[in-house]
């Protein structure tokens, strides 16, 4: 009896026969549920981080900030024209307080030769467009903007740009005025559309040339038409008759340089 007694008692630490002991455990799953119910939703936190390297793109970041809490989203400041990071960016954590803390511990934290700045940013001043198309994979932009400057336009759309551009000049000019600043500059208007001049070819007339530049208009009488007629015969004889005048051929002497004598060689046979 004892015995038996001694295996009912192990057999109760493992299994409760009782039905009120057996519901134990399920109520305390239940309070469980109801305490995660009842706690309040976790708020997001978002992180600036600024000073990044280079080579650090959004999967790295995504997986070196992950180490601190959940990353919800990321967003990393590209440029629009080479599609190259502007050193900067944004990284929302699941609950706020890891937020904070990573802005604290990763302040003016050498990474790769350059200290991050992070700063923990208010949730007022979270705007809704920050993480705009953030879950996009990042396609590097075909350069966009340099086809656009760089495009051969139409005069309907030069007139357009000429007419934006003016009155844009005039709204400037209108605020220098309400501030009474007295400030005087061409600006577009003063260039105005350019427009090309024909050239015309001016024939000069044999009889149009007077003969010395002091002379008042003359008469075109014959007298001085013939006066004209020689001094222009006269003027293009000369330019044709061209003379160069060479000075003499000097004769250079040839210059005598000594002789060089020939070295003998004393000979060694006889010597012997």
């Amino acid at each position: 009896m004892a015995a038996a007694g001694a295996g009912a008692g192990a057999a109760s630490s493992f299994l409760a026969l009782e039905p009120r002991a057996r519901c134990g455990p399920r109520k305390a799953r239940r309070g469980r549920k109801r305490r995660a119910e009842e706690e309040e939703p976790l708020q997001p936190g978002v992180v600036y981080v600024g000073h990044l390297p280079r080579g650090l793109c959004e999967p790295q970041l995504r997986e070196y900030f992950g180490q601190f809490g959940t990353v919800t989203r990321l967003r990393l400041s590209r440029s629009k024209k080479t599609g190259g990071s502007k050193g900067y960016g944004f990284i929302e954590f699941e609950s706020d307080d890891v937020a904070k803390i990573v802005a604290d511990t990763m302040n003016n934290y050498l990474f790769s030769e350059r200290l991050l700045k992070c700063q923990f940013v208010p949730p007022e001043k979270v705007r809704e467009d920050l993480f705009k198309n953030s879950e996009r994979m990042f396609q590097k932009p075909s350069q966009p903007a340099v086809k656009r400057y760089n495009k051969i336009r139409s005069l309907a759309e030069k007139a357009k740009m000429a007419k934006r551009l003016l009155q844009k000049e005039n709204r400037l000019r209108k605020r220098l005025a309400e501030k009474g600043i007295k400030y005087s500059f061409p600006g577009f208007a003063a260039q105005g559309p350019a427009v090309k001049k024909r050239k015309v070819k001016k024939s000069k007339s044999k009889l149009s040339v007077s003969l010395s530049s002091q002379d008042p208009t003359p008469v075109c009488t014959p007298t001085v038409l013939e006066r004209r007629q020689a001094h222009q015969a006269d003027d293009d004889a000369e330019d044709k008759e061209i003379t160069l005048k060479l000075p003499p051929a000097s004769v250079k002497k040839p210059v005598q340089r000594p002789r060089k004598w020939q070295r003998k060689e004393p000979n060694l046979k006889k010597q012997k």
